[in-house]
């Protein structure tokens, strides 16, 4: 390894509506298998929305994640414990005391599971006040680390729909300056009825299956899921003998600061986040093989994203999909959950299709990837991950 200073990805971890585990998701991607059902598992009025539950209930999730059913947790916190401990054993950090590693996750949602849950019992009694202090989103990083141990730094990221993404890019400074040697970061996020609530509020929800880059897209599915990427320094990795996935080859994080909720409608912010993030990677718009998209369905983000996309690649676009409908938006762990999608992608040599496409918007260049071949070599992919206020972030994954 020439470069001691690149950042590269060891291991990965994930839970959404696909399954759990890389091999259960790599499956449904490539088997064009989307996780949207009818919600199950969050107790709401709203049930005639479709949501990208993960189908385990928290009795399931304690035992998967080796939680004892009178321990104070939330769904949350079980959801980043299942993701974490896939990608600490697939990056081979069993022995985690003597080396540097920071642990950065990204939520919004928090506790709110439990909160709502209790807020009854907040008011008339104290039988749950436990549950008052696991509200905040700091809380459930904590108690995700007070579970396995040997992290040197903890850290919360969060800034809506980029807050995974922006967990991503502190841990990949964090290791160009030298401040640890491994860094594990992504997010975590559970559904709830304040969630579900928000968002109906303003508008964007649909329905049925959203259909992310279609003329007819009506809003979003909700999901939930969680998932983390080993970022390590590649003198970290020789020195553990461990053979490197990829690298995190360019990132940058942006905001335009142009609405509260609404993207703008040139796409400013998403335009200046995949370029510098280009600048950063020193690599060309015509060499990125593959854009895996923000992508929500909504009227105002698909247009918005892909005028910007336009604007940076010209007449070479190259393919480009969202994977929201196959887990729902997972919100604050999207960017997590995206990245480890753009990983397998990447290094099995596929594009997602872009699922339930049918006709093409009429403002926009390009088609997404749908009822094609999707097998093609790939190098390097770009994800978006953009949250609300115009917060938007981009990452490069690349092949070693």
């Amino acid at each position: 390894m020439s470069n001691m200073r690149e950042v590269i990805i060891s291991g990965m971890g994930i839970v959404s509506a696909l399954g759990e585990g890389r091999d259960e998701t790599l499956y449904a991607l490539q088997n064009g298998i989307s996780g949207i059902s009818a919600t199950r598992y969050l107790q709401t009025v709203h049930n005639d929305f479709p949501t990208g539950e993960v189908k385990f209930n928290e009795d399931e999730l304690r035992n998967m994640a080796h939680i004892p059913q009178d321990e104070i947790t939330t769904r949350t916190a079980l959801l980043g414990m299942i993701a974490l401990q896939e990608a600490l054993e697939h990056a081979q950090l069993y022995d985690r005391d003597k080396l540097r590693i920071a642990f950065i996750s990204g939520t919004t949602v928090g506790g709110m599971d439990k909160s709502e849950q209790y807020y009854i019992d907040f008011l008339e009694n104290d039988t749950k006040n436990g549950y008052i202090a696991a509200h905040d989103c700091g809380a459930c990083t904590e108690m995700i680390v007070d579970h396995f141990g040997g992290f040197s730094m903890v850290s919360t990221i969060s800034t809506a729909c980029s807050s995974a993404a922006n967990a991503i890019i502190l841990g990949a400074d964090l290791i160009m300056q030298g401040r640890v040697d491994i860094a594990i970061a992504g997010g975590t996020e559970c559904l709830t009825k304040f969630h579900l609530n928000g968002f109906k509020t303003l508008m964007i929800l649909d329905r049925q299956p959203c259909r992310p880059f279609d003329r007819d897209r009506a809003g979003l599915n909700l999901g939930e899921g969680a998932a983390y990427i080993v970022l390590e320094s590649a003198q970290s990795a020789e020195k553990r003998d461990v053979t490197p996935l990829c690298r995190l080859s360019g990132y940058a994080n942006t905001c335009d600061a142009y609405h509260q909720t609404a993207s703008s409608p040139d796409g400013e912010g998403a335009y200046l986040a995949m370029k510098k993030a280009l600048e950063n990677a020193r690599l060309a718009p015509d060499q990125i093989d593959y854009i895996n998209a923000h992508g929500t369905g909504t009227g105002n983000n698909d247009l918005s994203e892909g005028t910007a996309i336009m604007r940076l690649f010209g007449n070479k676009i190259p393919p480009v999909s969202s994977t929201k409908m196959y887990t729902g938006h997972t919100t604050s762990a999207a960017g997590g959950v995206e990245a480890v999608i753009s990983i397998l992608a990447l290094l099995n040599d596929f594009t997602p299709e872009n699922l339930n496409f049918k006709n093409k918007i009429e403002e926009l260049s390009f088609e997404p990837v749908h009822g094609q071949n999707t097998n093609r070599t790939l190098k390097h992919v770009l994800k978006n991950s953009f949250g609300f206020g115009g917060n938007d972030t981009s990452l490069i994954f690349s092949k070693i």
